[in-house]
């Protein structure tokens, strides 16, 4: 197994910080409270996003009936992880979480909790691999029934935006009709102190993430049908508080026709 290196703070481990999560080292926590002390407001992005994806997830299962998730680049486990949402709303859901980070290797034990009827998998492999990926997911979900594809603040991570678009295709393209795209990414155009901040992290060394105007994170969704409102900041993605205010993070929720 590739040894951890708890020295150098790594961007999942920093977000499990900000969610409040305990599978972090003191790197972490110093990049963390640093960038914290830059911009505050990092703390309701990352607990905006989680809260998209909880969001997302119960329409998906709830609304358009679907029961397979496959979701990449998917961190740390924290609270009201993908499994954790769906099989709550549909027990015999099968999630297959993927990630390539030693530290959430060594806490799969924790994802792969599942309820007895459906199932709960944990794939070793990169968002750059769209075609393993798609065939470790094989053995666990039905690749002829319809599956949510969720990337979660992953693809700011892809530093050239066409390659990120085109993993993006490649993934769906092992997908079926009925299928849907599950997207929320760090954006521009709505808070200068955000991208500042980000910026600013960018350029110190650590794994760099992308912040994208908007229209460059609608563009995942090319091709597919467009769930209302569309892609917007996160919080007024089907709101359960009224009037939100917007966030520099944008995300949407497509079907695949």
């Amino acid at each position: 197994m590739t040894e951890i290196d708890t020295s150098v703070p790594h961007s999942a481990r920093i977000w499990n910080y900000w969610l409040g999560g305990k599978d972090n080292y003191p790197a972490d926590e110093l990049a963390g409270d640093a960038y914290t002390a830059v911009f505050p407001g990092i703390s309701t992005i990352a607990r905006s996003s989680r809260a998209f994806l909880r969001r997302s997830i119960r329409y998906l299962v709830q609304e358009a009936g679907i029961r397979q998730f496959l979701d990449v680049g998917s961190g740390l486990p924290t609270v009201d992880n993908t499994h954790e949402v769906a099989q709550r709303l549909a027990p015999e859901s099968k999630i297959v979480y993927v990630d390539n980070d030693p530290l959430v290797l060594a806490h799969a034990r924790t994802l792969l909790t599942s309820t007895p009827e459906g199932a709960t998998a944990y794939e070793d492999l990169s968002l750059f691999e769209p075609e393993r990926i798609l065939e470790a997911a094989a053995r666990t979900l039905d690749p002829a029934r319809p599956t949510a594809l969720i990337l979660s603040g992953i693809l700011g991570h892809v530093a050239d935006h066409d390659q990120a678009r085109e993993l993006v295709r490649r993934l769906l393209e092992g997908l079926p009709s009925g299928s849907h795209l599950s997207v929320n990414d760090g954006s521009r155009g709505t808070d200068p102190d955000y991208e500042q901040a980000q910026d600013t992290y960018n350029e110190s060394g650590a794994v760099p993430y992308f912040l994208r105007p908007v229209d460059q994170i609608a563009a995942y969704f090319e091709g597919l049908e467009l769930v209302d409102p569309g892609v917007v900041s996160v919080p007024l993605w089907r709101p359960d508080v009224p009037d939100p205010d917007p966030i520099g993070q944008h995300g949407g929720l497509a079907r695949k026709p």
